[in-house]
């Protein structure tokens, strides 16, 4: 999927060009921003304002993906952005592997948000019955039922590791089979499913 950076902050754009070290369109131009079909789309919040959602609006209605970066996150925005549309927030000066594993998240159609904002999101899921739960469990083996239970908790795969005592590229692996066995995309995906 090609990207295409749209900011008002030309240092962002530089920064956001040299951390995904693929090849990027940059945009300078809101118009010209709305003729664009098809693409994965890295915004500055800050850059759709005061008009957000006709921003986001627009950008979606073209079949586009969009991720929101924005330079001071809050939680409130996250979620008002993805209630809108976007695929994905974050820091706009988050570090080089997040920006990329953002990219590479959304482009599989999965939602990204930062560590921390998933934990939040998680931790707001009312927790109602038991029996969806364990049927679903059933398909996990023990291991993966420990780090099911942990994931859909809020924790992060790092805290996940030093729990279980693994790495945390053990807790990775585990979580991408957990995934795939009960068919989600991803931890906000599993703590619905679980609710």
């Amino acid at each position: 999927m090609q990207i295409v950076l749209y900011s008002d902050d030309i240092n962002l754009l530089d920064y956001w060009k040299d951390s995904i070290a693929s090849e990027c369109h940059i945009v300078y131009d809101l118009e010209d921003l709305y003729k664009i079909e098809s693409y994965l789309i890295v915004i500055n919040h800050s850059a759709c304002l005061p008009t957000c959602k006709d921003v986001l609006y627009k950008l979606i209605a073209k079949d586009n993906k969009v991720l929101v970066l924005h330079r001071v996150p809050n939680f409130e925005t996250a979620k008002n952005v993805l209630m809108l549309g976007a695929m994905g927030y974050g820091n706009a000066l988050m570090r080089e592997h997040f920006l990329v594993s953002a990219i590479h998240a959304i482009e599989e159609g999965m939602v990204w948000l930062y560590p921390e904002f998933t934990t939040k999101l998680i931790l707001q899921i009312d927790k109602k019955s038991n029996t969806k739960e364990e049927a679903s469990l059933e398909k996990l083996s023990e291991r993966e039922r420990e780090v099911t239970s942990l994931l859909k908790d809020g924790f992060t795969y790092n805290e996940i590791a030093k729990q279980l005592d693994i790495t945390s590229r053990t807790v990775k692996e585990h979580a991408k089979h957990i995934y795939s066995k009960l068919n989600v995309k991803d931890r906000l995906a599993l703590a619905l499913l679980l609710r």
